[in-house]
């Protein structure tokens, strides 16, 4: 046991030091605490909320590859890209559904999700155990809750039904139990983000920007309820964080992703991240910098590792004159268009074009795309981890709305939110049909609307269309689950069961 707890406080630790360390202005980085597991008062406490945040950022199941593999390149709209012999065996399991059992991405995203419940259930064990009911230690109590209850709702969506492991871990043995069915930990997840709800600030101001606020947990709620099919109650989530005032649309939709978007009017929760202009304090997250341009240096666009790349079909799915379509693709070959936030510069051509160029791929995600004179400040041109990685932003609140309404036969209700949504990217106003048509708009705008940003794969499963629009590639109906991790079923001693389709 102490063995263990050494290893936990180890690790709070370091993610403490690294914050002491940054110096910056965003919240993470700002108040440096020290604190040991048995022996907490409510700033301790608060130290290990914070070092929640910091475990999120620096961690791969939620930030780089791994995440990327299961919330994009799954979808019809991304694909593993890069050189096609960097990573190859990534194709297969992600780009065509031949899922495999042991593969560090899927390792990865399971440990890092089950590594940010175990230290969420460390800091609500110690509340409770020393009875910390202040205002201020119920926001942390609630912040370390929704931290779980986010883990939770990527492991029922990507794995189906896990361990629930909603106690702190003294023992390696404690944490070797069974599944759970799905409906066990979508309850965890309804209790936590409730309580998470009802006791987190509305905001924060500019004291804690990128703190979690209670319309980030409704939000989050909203759309376990709308997986679910369960309209109303997220339809009412959703009328809370509208009517809240306290978000809207950015005004530009490229803006959204500009270092000056980041905890924008429409910015619900984002991974903070942050890089000094000199270079010297570096306290980034990997996010930006595994989907940036792929490039010799001599070339002038090594901007990244060129993972998690736009497809043919993302390109054709935009109507003429959405700005959406220049604002999160990059064409090798064309200019990256300052007026959908580009900087002035040509990109070199593609290996795919008549005349080969050094690019190894027909687009790029431009959501990533960093300032050119800040990336050589701060000597990271290939290292764009500055960016900040958005979670729940204000549009996913509106659009989901626009579905709830119209899933409940209210339809003409949610056409004003999808028209809203539309006239921020350049579109004109549509009109309400019925509800299949009307339907169909909404599943559009949501595709057009978070291009490359992790939501497309569940939404075909949730919507039932996986198998007619992923069929192609080598999608079946088993492959709404990935099979559980053989790692751990290897280390469970026969508790662990495999998921029965695989």
């Amino acid at each position: 046991m102490k063995k263990y707890s050494k290893l936990i406080l180890s690790t709070l630790a370091f993610s403490l030091i690294l914050l002491v360390l940054g110096g910056c202005q965003k919240f993470l980085d700002r108040k440096p605490l020290t604190a040991t597991l048995d022996d907490l008062n409510q700033g301790g406490l608060e130290g290990q909320i914070y070092g929640l945040y910091s475990n999120l950022r620096n961690s791969s199941g939620f930030t780089t590859i791994p995440w990327l593999a299961v919330h994009d390149f799954r979808s019809d709209d991304s694909e593993k890209g890069s050189d096609p012999s960097d990573g190859a065996e990534w194709v297969a399991p992600f780009d065509k559904y031949q899922y495999v059992k042991d593969l560090w991405a899927t390792n990865t995203y399971w440990d890092d999700h089950y590594s940010l419940i175990n230290l969420a259930n460390t800091a609500i064990q110690n509340a409770d155990s020393l009875k910390l009911t202040d205002p201020a230690s119920l926001i942390n109590v609630a912040e370390a809750r929704f931290f779980r209850a986010y883990a939770y709702f990527d492991l029922v969506r990507t794995f189906g039904e896990v361990p629930k492991i909603d106690f702190r871990v003294y023992t390696a043995s404690q944490a070797n139990i069974a599944k759970s069915p799905v409906t066990t930990i979508y309850a965890l997840i309804d209790s936590d983000l409730q309580f998470a709800a009802a006791n987190l600030p509305a905001v924060w101001g500019n004291q804690y920007p990128g703190r979690l606020t209670s319309g980030a947990a409704k939000t989050m709620h909203a759309k376990s309820y709308i997986f679910r099919g369960n309209w109303s109650s997220a339809l009412a989530l959703c009328n809370q964080v509208m009517a809240s005032g306290n978000y809207s649309l950015f005004s530009s939709y490229y803006g959204i992703f500009k270092d000056a978007g980041e905890n924008s009017s429409e910015s619900i929760f984002e991974i903070q991240a942050y890089v000094s202009p000199n270079g010297a304090i570096d306290n980034g997250c990997g996010y930006a910098t595994t989907m940036g341009v792929r490039a010799s240096t001599a070339s002038g666009w090594n901007l990244g590792w060129g993972w998690n790349t736009p497809t043919d079909s993302l390109v054709k799915a935009y109507e003429p004159g959405d700005v959406r379509k220049g604002s999160t693709i990059l064409f090798s070959g064309q200019s990256d268009d300052p007026s959908t936030g580009g900087y002035g510069r040509v990109l070199p051509n593609s290996t795919f074009d008549p005349v080969s160029g050094p690019l190894p791929r027909k687009y790029w995600n431009k959501k990533i795309y960093a300032d050119p004179a800040y990336r050589a400040s701060t000597g990271h041109s290939d290292n764009p981890n500055w960016i900040n990685k958005r979670i729940l932003r204000y549009a996913d609140v509106v659009l989901m709305a626009a579905e709830c309404n119209n899933e409940m036969g209210n339809g003409a209700i949610g056409l004003p939110l999808v028209n809203q949504v539309r006239s921020r990217a350049g579109l004109g106003a549509i009109s309400y049909t019925n509800q299949a048509q009307f339907r169909a708009a909404i599943k559009q705008e949501r595709r057009v609307e978070f291009g490359v940003e992790g939501e497309r794969f569940f939404d075909l499963v949730r919507w039932g269309d996986a198998v007619s629009v992923l069929g192609p590639q080598g999608y079946t109906n088993k492959c709404r689950y990935y099979p559980i991790p053989q790692p751990a079923i290897d280390k469970s001693g026969g508790k662990l069961i495999q998921n029965p389709e695989w």
